[in-house]
């Protein structure tokens, strides 16, 4: 038996991040034994457990659970806990590492200042440094520091952490996060300098909508920076930025989000680099804004080699990374001084020739200016989206191993992976995953490339179930959502299109502005720990109560009939009178009342979770309320639904709007219409992530696994054919001649689409997490349910869960009987559903059930933890237009 995966409110080791309630979460793995029959976690103020805390002693059952154990411990400012658990099964107990979390100033008054250079050119880019002495070794020492926009901190030359992009972004006008670093074993006895580069960043450079704009949230430069050092002798040290600092000019000439960035190598970076350097002068921030970090660590998590140098028709010299990625180039010079090195980055070639029309206004670009040295080279305050870099100004011949692609993306672990018999579906899944590292740069933005790069809710509500799938998201977008409440509050419950909202002070759309709801009981189901609809319940409601105000406003009909909203975005079923909009052919109101019902019965499942029957009874009874409307409204009395569009039926399928004597209907006519489509979609950002997943759900399989492999446009084949390795913006980004097919809004990595994949998971592997009305959620108990067709030989799929790892595969073999493989983990359970049984034999680990009692094609077995082989002949009789059921056997 192993325990592993430790974490503490979803992080490993977590420094200085906001704790208010520690939250302990780990897996087992490596046992025989089924269940847990008991559990003890122990805290201790030191490594070595001599000073415990807090030991809950054994407990017998499930008292302690591994999807979220709180221990009743109140926490201190600036304070490291370790911690470590033991667990029992039937035979066998083991005893995790220990592993540690430490805690942030908290509710510490703050001692230092924030500062900013007295520099007369408010757009000159500093290093703010200071000089101090100890006459001791170091015992412990922390910063806590933040610098706006971006800072970059190094303490005697060396960088301090490995992380890029603090603070971060998220609404600074709202709160400011400040990071904690243990400097311990960088400070030295005698000399000592801290030094702070900053940058432009979120916080004041050009950035947001349209464009975006500069100084949005600020206008100057600025740090705070509170050291706090413990020395060998017990002596105590305070370091903190006050106007005692000094400044000089950075090497960072310019720098920019969009734009990117101009370095000149012959500023000299060391400091003090001047004899007479510039003050520094205390700045008006309101301290109270600050906050311990929420953000995930943004690190380098892979490295890319070019694959090719491109010399162009054009004559350009250009790489070839061959992945669509997000960051940067490292390059290796020794170029003279005064030589300028010129780098602009791109997603895609045209006509053999480098290309970026695509990024709109944005530059993208790198100057190095060097000093004649050898230099390994990168930015400090910019990113790029891009696969092709074109270089201007290299000195001699162009030696690929002096360049590397580095990928950046928010530090969360890798849970899932998908693989099937079709090259080309794997390549769709390895494009989903590649466009969620590329838009996970601390927010889930819609692209990392153009002029844009924003929170935009509409796509991460849609994307958040593969993203779940995909990695560890729950810290990640609990960040996001803490900043969804922000600025939710200063709306009146309206959600922005964009979180941060920063200068697009709109939102109220539906799909967009149900992320409040949506996400968080996404992550509810996915993880089964309840802080994440604790943190985000009040926004839940007050989301619902929003559109219920806008109801009320416009007749109280209990529809959404007002408002302004992107509908069924990109769609393809766009209408003969206005066959130029991007809002898709389904009627708008249509959309926000399905979403009104579903919203507000996400409402009511959260407030059972939590306790709150009232108010769970209030949102039901509004949902039913809304459900009745959109019935009385939409469908006529013989079940025809008035608005025949693929994406109107698959919500009203997906959202259970449709009247029980009429959905065989509704069912006939969804796959009637996709059939006179020839099976071909023709949904945008709203129907898209149901769609196969509801054909799947109605027995429609093989049509999903037909819309899965369709290779002609519109599918995501389509792309795959045209060499994408990320998800594009539209069906069509490039034409089949691979000429891009507009410049206007034409991301190559827009992730929205790839929320296929979580169809994937669920229904073609058939992983499903629980969250019934006892609260199962998290996998602790699952739905297996893998939904095999022919079309492919085989598939497989393994999901590190909150509760363990789950696999399940499923193969052909040449005479057509199936075998599911299907892995559950310690202490968890699954129904599995056998799908198309049809009467003839199941062997389970080679032991027969076919006696048992089943109804119509599927069975269902209940299975504990354990390794498990089910073999027979998939029926060929089954109607697709068939409800099956199933009977549970023990």
């Amino acid at each position: 038996m192993k325990i592993c995966r430790l974490k503490t409110n979803h992080v490993t080791n977590p420094l200085g991040f906001t704790i208010e309630k520690p939250i302990f979460t780990w897996t087992v793995e490596n046992t025989q034994d089924k269940v847990q029959t008991a559990a003890q976690v122990t805290m201790s103020l030191d490594k070595h457990f001599k000073q415990v805390i807090f030991d809950s002693g054994k407990i017998d059952g499930q008292s302690i659970d591994s999807l979220g154990y709180h221990p009743p411990i109140q926490l201190k400012p600036r304070t490291r806990y370790y911690w470590k658990v033991r667990v029992w099964g039937e035979t066998e107990s083991a005893e995790s590492s220990t592993v540690w979390f430490e805690t942030s100033k908290m509710d510490e008054k703050w001692q230092a200042e924030w500062i900013s250079p007295c520099f007369e050119n408010t757009l000159i880019h500093p290093t703010l440094y200071q000089h101090f002495e100890l006459h001791s070794p170091v015992a412990n020492a922390r910063a806590y520091i933040c610098g706006l926009g971006l800072y970059h901190f190094e303490l005697n030359g060396q960088k301090v952490g490995e992380e890029y992009f603090t603070p971060y972004c998220n609404a600074y006008d709202q709160w400011i996060q400040y990071q904690t670093f243990d400097i311990t074993e960088v400070l030295q006895v005698g000399s000592n300098v801290i030094a702070v580069m900053l940058g432009n960043g979120w916080y004041k450079g050009r950035y947001g909508a349209n464009g975006g704009k500069t100084d949005f949230y600020g206008n100057q430069f600025a740090l705070i920076c509170e050291i706090h050092i413990t020395l060998a002798d017990g002596s105590e040290l305070l370091i903190v930025s006050d106007p005692t600092w000094k400044a000089q000019q950075s090497p960072i000439i310019s720098s920019d989000i969009f734009d990117g960035e101009v370095y000149d190598a012959r500023i000299n970076r060391n400091v003090p680099s001047l004899n007479r350097p510039y003050e520094v002068k205390p700045i008006a921030i309101d301290l109270g804004l600050l906050e311990a970090r929420r953000s995930l660590p943004v690190y380098v998590n892979e490295e890319i080699r070019p694959t090719a140098v491109i010399y162009t028709p054009a004559g350009e010299t250009v790489l070839d990374f061959g992945q669509n990625m997000t960051g940067w180039v490292r390059f290796k010079t020794s170029a003279p001084t005064g030589t300028h090195i010129h780098l602009q980055f791109g997603e895609v070639l045209q006509d053999g020739n480098f290309f970026r029309d695509n990024l709109r206004t944005a530059k993208a670009e790198y100057t190095y200016i060097a000093d004649g040295g050898d230099a390994v080279v990168m930015p400090y305050f910019t990113f790029y989206g891009f696969r092709y870099v074109k270089i201007e100004g290299w000195i001699g011949k162009l030696d690929v191993d002096n360049f590397m692609g580095c990928v950046i993306y928010s530090r969360m672990d890798i849970t899932g992976e998908i693989e099937t018999s079709n090259k080309k579906v794997n390549q769709l899944f390895q494009n989903a995953m590649w466009g969620q590292k590329g838009n996970f740069l601390d927010i889930p933005t819609d692209c990392p490339q153009r002029d844009e790069r924003l929170g935009w809710t509409g796509d991460i509500q849609i994307f958040s179930g593969t993203a779940g799938f995909n990695m560890d998201v729950a810290a990640f977008l609990s960040k996001y959502l803490y900043d969804l409440r922000k600025e939710q509050l200063k709306t009146g419950g309206m959600v922005p299109h964009i979180i941060p909202m920063v200068n697009l002070d709109k939102g109220g759309s539906c799909a967009w502005g149900d992320v409040a709801t949506i996400v968080p009981w996404n992550m509810y189901e996915i993880y089964g720990e309840t802080s994440i609809l604790e943190q985000q319940y009040e926004s839940m409601r007050d989301w619902v109560n929003y559109i219920r105000g806008v109801d009320d406003r416009s007749g109280g009909k209990r529809l959404w009939t007002e408002g302004t909203h992107f509908g069924d975005w990109l769609a393809l079923d766009v209408t003969i009178s206005d066959p130029t909009s991007r809002k898709g052919g389904t009627a708008e109101d249509f959309i926000a009342s399905a979403f009104y019902c579903y919203s507000a019965r996400l409402v009511a499942k959260a407030a059972v979770v939590l306790g709150k029957m009232n108010e769970a009874e209030e949102y039901e009874q509004l949902s039913m309320a809304v459900k009745t409307a959109i019935q009385n409204e939409y469908f006529t009395a013989t079940g025809r639904l008035a608005i025949p569009t693929q994406t109107a039926y698959v919500l009203a399928l997906f959202m259970d709007l449709v009247p029980d004597m009429h959905r065989q209907r509704v069912e006939n006519d969804l796959i009637a219409m996709l059939n006179k489509d020839k099976v071909h979609l023709r949904t945008g950002f709203v129907g898209t992530p149901y769609l196969c997943r509801v054909l799947s759900k109605i027995g429609a399989n093989d049509l999903a696994y037909k819309l899965l492999l369709n290779e002609d446009y519109p599918s995501w084949l389509y792309a795959i054919n045209l060499g994408a390795t990320t998800i594009w913006e539209r069906w069509n980004s490039l034409n089949p001649d691979g000429t891009i097919s507009s410049t206007g809004m034409n991301s190559l990595n827009h992730y929205a689409y790839g929320s296929i994949v979580e169809w994937m998971y669920r229904d073609m592997c058939g992983l499903n997490p629980t969250s019934d009305s006892d609260g199962v959620a998290g996998f602790r108990h699952a739905k297996i349910a893998p939904k095999p067709d022919k079309s492919l030989q085989w598939a497989r799929a393994s999901y590190q869960s909150a509760a363990g790892l789950y696999k399940c595969s499923w193969s052909f073999d040449e005479a057509g009987q199936l075998n599911i493989q299907i892995e559950i983990p310690f202490n968890a359970s699954a129904n599995v559903t056998i799908p198309n049984f049809y009467g003839c034999e199941i062997l389970v680990n080679n032991h027969s059930v076919a006696n048992v009692e089943h109804d119509d094609d599927n069975i269902n077995l209940t299975l504990g933890a354990g390794n498990y082989e089910i073999n027979y002949q998939l029926s060929t009789q089954m109607n697709r237009n068939e409800q099956t059921s199933v009977s549970e056997i023990k």
